[in-house]
């Protein structure tokens, strides 16, 4: 077990503190992947050389100094790649470590159904499950001819390797993190368009406020909806600029909305997704000239400020971009 893949147990909207957790691992490893908005990877391989400790015992210091230093808990899984410590990780809880060591990796991954598999999305699970192939068991144990002929050469063989423990996957250090991702999920089937809009203003406001967190704007946004038969549409809207406005991304939102024309459809869940991310600071912004949207902008700040130091609750959604 030479990785760990490390989730902080943030309060939402807290990627500002993430930053500083990153520093923490490095303090034992050069090789981190940050996993916005509140994990990391740690390939521990050098440091388990250089401490002469496991990667278990250095992942019980890991978790004692995040509680000491910054009074953040974790939950860490741990395997001998990415993949399987990402896997673990679901698995593990906040003072235990979940541990999947190389001669147990097929046991591990024997009876889980075949949509734990990172990279397995609805479609391709539903396929195997037509077929019979809904365990990662099922699916290793299956002739290489089959899995592509369902799925394709390339995925055929990168999933029945998958299967098989087979992980090439490798820690890159200093990853920036491409998007930020939100969802609201319905307690029950939606069909109001008004609950769906305030759904998503929510979100946007939500992510304008993360992205600012983190000094970070966004080239587009995607809004992708689920329905109750568990299909969904997704769309991508490029924005006029690269921004972290709150007002900008809401409008882009309901624009979003607005073209996929749904009428009385059954909305489970509505997820958008910030896309393109770059920093603030490389980042033009036309000026507009516009009192209502430099107060908006300041507005902004101010309950930026309040997020920071009363929590992510301080300001009600709609406030500001509605």
């Amino acid at each position: 077990m030479t990785v760990l893949c490390v989730r902080f147990l943030l309060p939402p909207m807290y990627e500002a503190a993430l930053p500083r957790l990153l520093g923490l691992l490095e303090e034992f490893t050069p090789v981190v992947q940050a996993l916005p908005p509140d994990g990391a990877l740690a390939d521990l391989r050098g440091a388990e050389r250089y401490f002469g400790r496991t990667a278990l015992e250095l992942a019980s210091v890991i978790r004692v100094r995040a509680l000491a230093l910054h009074g953040v808990d974790c939950v860490i899984g741990a395997g001998p790649g990415p993949m399987l410590a990402r896997m673990a990780l679901r698995d593990a809880r906040p003072g235990l470590t979940r541990a999947v060591p190389e001669d147990e990796v097929r046991e591990f991954l024997a009876g889980r159904p075949v949509a734990a598999l990172p990279g397995v999305g609805a479609r391709t699970a539903r396929t195997l499950c037509e077929y019979g192939l809904d365990t990662l068991g099922r699916v290793a144990a299956a002739p290489l001819s089959t899995l592509q002929r369902l799925i394709g050469a390339r995925a055929g063989r990168e999933l029945r390797e998958k299967a098989n423990g087979v992980d090439r996957g490798r820690v890159v250090p200093n990853a920036v993190s491409r998007s930020l991702a939100t969802e609201r999920p319905f307690t029950r089937d939606e069909l109001d368009p008004g609950r769906h809009r305030r759904a998503l203003l929510s979100a946007a406001e939500e992510l304008g406020a993360r992205l600012r967190a983190v000094d970070k704007v966004c080239r587009s946004l995607t809004l992708t909806v689920r329905y109750a038969d568990r299909s969904a549409t997704t769309r991508t809207r490029t924005l006029p600029e690269p921004t972290a406005h709150s007002a900008a991304l809401v409008g882009a939102a309901y624009g979003l909305y607005e073209v996929l024309g749904l009428q009385r459809a059954r909305v489970r869940v509505i997820a958008l997704r910030a896309e393109g991310l770059a920093p603030a600071e490389q980042a033009s912004h036309q000026l507009t000239f516009d009192p209502v949207d430099e107060k908006v902008r300041r507005l902004e700040e101010v309950a930026d400020r309040a997020r920071a130091k009363f929590g992510p609750r301080a300001v009600m959604p709609g406030t500001l971009a509605a």
